[in-house]
């Protein structure tokens, strides 16, 4: 350390090599006095013998803001000015109309004096989510409820308070009804063991499964695949438009969804299909599966779309039923390497030859023909997953379970 001292004491201190180096200059006494303002030091801790000049303490966030400008105005997505040479904006994506066509492109004039469906808007919410469900009725009312006033059935596992009902009741003049959720309803079926349950959820969340670890998740899980449209204010409506707290909708829906997908012979519609978290549903192709064949049920079309495509045997490959084929010799399977004559490995996400690609509808935003909820075979099906346990031992949830059906 006394070494490190000596040393610095001998040498000059940067400041004077500085002032050294500003003296050295022959333009030093041409600058304007306007600019010696900029040639101003300061030091940058009160005791440090090291100081810059004012000008290139400026001049650095300027080049930072310069910088970030020019990102953002070059930038693709930036809906600012596009300068000279920052490209087209990007072409929006035509709609595909393979199977059908929208029912409607752009903005029309909203058809207010048509018919309307015998149908509601379910929301499912408690009193704590009242900002959630405010901002979601003020997008749907401003999008699409203000021209077609179609009625509201709010339902809750427990009771809505006054300034829920009030607060609600001053976003909307369509018809709201509030209903309360049975235990019959709710919750876990009694042949259920408590015991089992709870272990299932519990381990759900030590996997850090997303929502796996909340019972009333799988409750409403539950609810919504099986329960919900058996409530008592639904059994007069034919058609529901499932409508979820904290949600925005970004374009007017200047048509009614309902009328089309009657006109059209529609029983589903969803917004997007995404690919599900294999651990979060080991079993449920499995158990679909099974239903399938159990009932003899053919595929309409649907079921494609959720199975992997069968990989293509080499077409060098003889089948070992082909006249052609020849069986190996003993020698050749003798002089062989060890394993190539093994039998085929069992992929065990395989069920009557075909894989589940994990594709699965969002079903936040659907609306339904709830003739297919109440059908027999629906309900078959969901009494089949409701026994699985898939409910409460996995994160079966609505939009899993729907495809399958």
């Amino acid at each position: 350390m006394e070494f490190i001292r000596g040393l610095t004491r001998r040498l000059p201190s940067y400041n004077g090599s500085l002032d050294k180096f500003d003296d050295l200059s022959p333009h030093a006494e041409k600058i304007s006095p306007r600019l010696a303002f900029f040639r101003r030091r300061i030091r940058l801790k009160g005791n440090s013998t090291v100081s810059l000049p004012l000008g290139l303490v400026l001049l650095f966030p300027c080049l930072v803001i310069i910088l970030i400008l020019v990102l953002f105005v070059r930038s693709p997505d930036s809906q600012g000015i596009m300068m000279p040479g920052g490209g087209p904006p990007p072409q929006i994506r035509k709609i595909s109309d393979k199977y059908d066509k929208p029912f409607a492109v752009g903005c029309l004039e909203p058809n207010t004096s048509g018919p309307r469906a015998n149908a509601a808007i379910v929301v499912l919410a408690r009193n704590k989510e009242l900002d959630g469900v405010i901002q979601s009725i003020k997008s749907f009312e401003r999008h699409f409820n203000r021209w077609y006033n179609y009625p509201y059935v709010f339902l809750n596992d427990g009771d809505f308070n006054t300034t829920f009902k009030e607060t609600v009741g001053n976003h909307t003049k369509s018809k709201v009804e509030w209903g309360k959720i049975s235990q019959e309803h709710w919750g876990f079926p009694d042949w259920a063991d408590p015991a089992v349950v709870k272990e299932g959820i519990a381990k759900q969340g030590d996997r850090a499964i997303m929502y796996g670890g909340m019972e009333s998740y799988h409750h409403m899980c539950r609810f919504y695949s099986g329960q919900f449209y058996k409530h008592e204010l639904l059994q007069k409506y034919e058609w529901y438009w499932r409508l979820e707290p904290e949600i925005t909708y970004f374009c007017d829906i200047t048509y009614d969804p309902f009328i089309h997908m009657i006109r059209n012979k529609k029983t589903y519609g969803f917004t997007i299909a995404v690919k599900e978290l294999r651990e979060t549903v080991p079993n449920i192709f499995r158990y679909a599966s099974a239903f399938k064949r159990m009932n003899n049920i053919t595929s309409q079309g649907m079921w494609e779309m959720f199975v992997e495509k069968p990989k293509e045997e080499p077409k060098d490959k003889l089948p070992k039923d082909d006249p052609k084929y020849k069986k190996p010799l003993p020698q050749e399977i003798l002089n062989s390497e060890p394993g190539t004559g093994a039998l085929p490995e069992i992929d065990p996400e395989n069920m009557e030859g075909e894989n589940y690609n994990m594709c699965h509808f969002w079903s936040n935003f659907e609306i339904v023909n709830l003739s297919w909820y109440r059908s027999k075979e629906y309900n078959d099906f969901f009494e089949m997953m409701d026994r699985s346990g898939g409910f409460w031992m996995e994160r079966v949830r609505k939009s899993s379970q729907i495809q399958r059906a």
